[in-house]
C-alpha cells in the first residue's frame, strides 16, 4: 500500500516540475513577478560581485513593490541565488513542491487518523485499509487537483501558508487526542494534560500557527478558529453543562495561553515595527468594501469562483463529510471551515477576483472527504471484487483526467519570450522625460525584464475597484493630475485600452505618437497630434 502512496507522491511532484524553466507569467504573472523583483532586489543587495548601479536599481525595483508580509519564500530564494552564484527563478518551484508534498503527506496522516478506528490496538484489517485508502484518496485531491498544481508551484506565499495551516490542524489534532485520550480509547473524558506529550503538541501547535500567520496574516483566521473549537471540543465544552464550567478550566491551563502567544507574537512584532500598514490594509480592503457583504451578487460569485476551481461534486462531497465525521473530527472540520467564511468576510473584494485567496480550501476540502471516502469504501471492500474493480477504474481516470487538465495550461502556453520582448520596448523608452503606462502587471514586466520602471494609469480593475470605494474621478481632471510631470504615456495593455474608450480617444486626439511596434505604442505628452485624421485608430 505504501508503494502507491509513493507513486501519488511521484505524481504530484512531476505534474509540479513540468515545464519548470518557462517564466513565471503562467499563473497570476502579477504577484509572481513581485515575488521575483522582490528576491532579485534581496539577492544583489547580498551579492559582492553585483555593479553598484545594478545594485541600487534593483533595489530600488523591490522598495516600489511594497510589503504587506514578511518576504520569507523570497529571502530563502535569494540565499539559493547567492550559494549559485546566479538568478534562477524557476528554483522557487522547486521549493514550492517540497513544501506542498510535504503537505500532502501530513494531511494523510491526518486524513488516515480521523478515519481509522478509535481503538487502533483492536482495529482490523479491513478498517485499516479503509482508512489507507480514504486519507490516499484525500491526498490524490490535495495533489492532483488542476487549481493545487498551477498554484501550488507559483511564486508567492500561500503554498507555504498553506502547508502551516496544515502542520497547524495536524498539531492541534494530535493535542486533543492526547488530552481526550482517545487514541486508545481507555478514558472518554478529558484527562491531566500536564505532561510531556501534550505540550509538545501544544507548542507545535502555537509555533506552526504562528509561522502561518507570519507567513501571511489572513491565516489568522483558519488557525485561531480552528484552535479555538478543537480547545473547546476537547475540554467537553460543546457537551458540557453549563456551558462556562470548561470555560474557567480552559483559561486556567497554561498549554492554551501558551498555543495563542506562540501564534499572535510573531506577527505583532512584525506589524508593530511596520507602522500603519496593517490598518492602512484593513482601511482598504476590508472597510471601505464592507459592503460588500451585504450584497447577494458577492456570494453568488464567490460560490461560483470557488466551485470553477474545486468542482461541484469535491464542494457536496466535502458538505457531506462534514455531516459524516466524528464528533471530534466534526470539531476540526468546523473551525477550518468557519475560519474561511470568517477570512472570507473580511475580505469580501479578494473573494471572487482572486483565485489564489482560496487555496487553502483544497486543503479543507481534501481533508473533509475523507469521510465520504471512509463511507464509500468501507461498503465496497465489503461487496464483490467486481465492484472494487470498477470503483478503482472509475477513480484512474478522474485521476488521469485531473492531470492532463492541470498540464494542458503548461504546455499548451510558452512565456519563453517575454523577456526579450518586454527588453525590446523598454530599449525604444526614451530618457529625456517621465513615462506613465497603461501597461500588464502594475509595470512588473517591463520591471523584472525590461529594468524600467514606469508610473501607472489605473487598469480596468482599478477603476472598478474606485467605484466600489465610491470614489470615481471626472476623467479629465483625473487625466491632467495623473499625467502632471509626465512626457510620455506608453500603452501595452491594448484589451484594457479598449475599455478605457475616453482615454484612447484622448490620445489619439490629443498627442503624437512618438514610437510604435508588435505590441505597443508610446505617445509624447509633450507634443500635440498634428494629423487628426489619425486621431483614432
Amino acid at each position: 500500500m505504501l508503494l502507491i502512496l509513493a507513486v501519488l507522491i511521484l505524481l504530484g511532484i512531476s505534474l509540479r516540475l513540468y515545464d519548470l524553466t518557462d517564466q513565471p507569467i503562467d499563473f497570476h504573472p502579477t504577484r509572481q513577478l513581485r515575488g521575483a523583483i522582490v528576491a532579485r532586489g534581496m539577492y544583489y543587495e547580498m551579492s559582492a560581485s553585483t555593479n553598484e548601479t545594478d545594485r541600487q536599481q534593483a533595489k530600488a525595483f523591490w522598495s516600489s513593490t511594497g510589503q504587506y508580509e514578511p518576504s520569507i519564500l523570497e529571502r530563502l530564494v535569494a540565499i539559493t541565488y547567492l550559494w549559485i552564484g546566479k538568478e534562477i527563478f524557476w528554483l522557487v518551484r522547486i521549493y514550492n513542491t517540497i513544501f506542498w508534498i510535504m503537505g500532502g503527506l501530513i494531511l494523510f496522516d491526518l486524513a488516515r487518523r480521523m478515519t481509522s478506528s478509535l481503538d487502533s490496538v483492536n482495529e482490523d484489517d479491513l478498517n485499516r485499509k479503509v482508512s489507507f485508502f480514504s486519507a490516499l484518496l484525500a491526498t490524490a485531491y490535495f495533489l492532483v487537483l488542476p487549481f493545487s498544481v498551477q498554484a501550488s508551484r507559483s511564486f508567492q506565499p500561500d503554498p507555504s501558508m498553506v502547508v502551516w495551516i496544515v502542520l497547524s490542524s495536524y498539531s492541534v489534532y494530535r493535542w486533543s487526542e492526547k488530552v481526550f485520550n482517545i487514541s486508545y480509547g481507555h478514558n472518554k473524558n478529558p484527562v491531566s494534560i500536564q505532561n510531556r506529550d501534550t505540550w509538545i503538541w501544544a507548542i507545535l501547535t502555537g509555533l506552526f500557527s504562528g509561522l502561518a500567520i507570519l507567513t501571511k496574516a489572513v491565516a489568522f483566521y483558519t488557525v485561531a478558529i480552528t484552535t479555538l473549537t478543537m480547545v473547546l471540543c476537547a475540554f467537553g465544552a460543546f457537551r458540557s453543562k453549563p456551558f462556562l464550567s470548561p470555560i474557567f478550566r480552559i483559561l486556567r491551563t497554561p498549554q492554551i495561553w501558551s498555543m495563542f502567544l506562540l501564534m499572535i507574537t510573531p506577527t505583532a512584532v512584525y506589524y508593530l515595527s511596520r507602522g500603519g500598514r496593517v490598518s492602512e490594509y484593513f482601511s482598504s480592503w476590508t472597510l471601505a468594501l464592507s459592503h460588500l457583504i451585504l450584497e447577494p451578487n458577492t456570494y453568488s460569485r464567490w460560490l461560483n469562483l470557488i466551485q470553477d476551481l474545486m468542482t461541484w461534486t469535491a464542494l457536496l462531497m466535502a458538505l457531506l463529510g462534514i455531516y459524516l465525521a466524528k464528533r471530534h473530527n466534526r470539531a476540526l472540520l468546523l473551525g477550518l471551515w468557519l475560519g474561511y467564511l470568517a477570512y472570507g468576510l473580511f475580505l469580501p473584494y479578494q473573494m471572487y477576483t482572486h483565485s489564489y485567496y482560496h487555496l487553502q480550501l483544497v486543503f479543507l476540502i481534501a481533508l473533509s472527504i475523507s469521510p465520504v471516502f471512509q463511507w464509500i469504501l468501507g461498503w465496497l471492500l465489503r461487496k464483490d471484487k467486481v465492484w472494487q474493480i470498477l470503483f478503482a477504474g472509475f477513480t484512474l481516470i478522474v485521476l488521469m483526467y485531473y492531470c492532463w487538465q492541470a498540464l494542458i495550461p503548461l504546455y499548451s502556453q510558452d512565456y519563453r519570450n517575454e523577456p526579450a520582448y518586454w527588453q525590446e520596448i523598454a530599449s525604444h523608452l526614451p530618457t529625456d522625460g517621465k513615462v506613465i503606462a497603461l501597461t500588464q502587471d502594475y509595470g512588473y514586466r517591463l520591471m523584472y525584464y525590461g529594468w524600467r520602471k514606469v508610473s501607472l494609469w489605473p487598469n480596468r480593475g482599478e477603476i472598478n475597484l474606485s467605484n466600489l470605494r465610491d470614489s470615481s474621478k471626472d476623467f479629465q481632471e483625473y487625466f491632467a493630475k495623473r499625467t502632471n510631470g509626465k512626457s510620455y504615456f506608453l500603452v501595452t495593455a491594448f484589451r484594457q485600452f479598449e475599455d478605457q474608450p475616453i482615454l484612447k480617444q484622448t490620445l489619439f486626439h490629443e498627442f503624437s505618437i512618438s514610437a510604435e511596434g508588435p505590441g505597443y505604442i508610446l505617445f509624447n505628452l509633450t507634443k500635440p497630434n498634428a494629423d487628426n485624421s489619425r486621431s483614432l485608430p
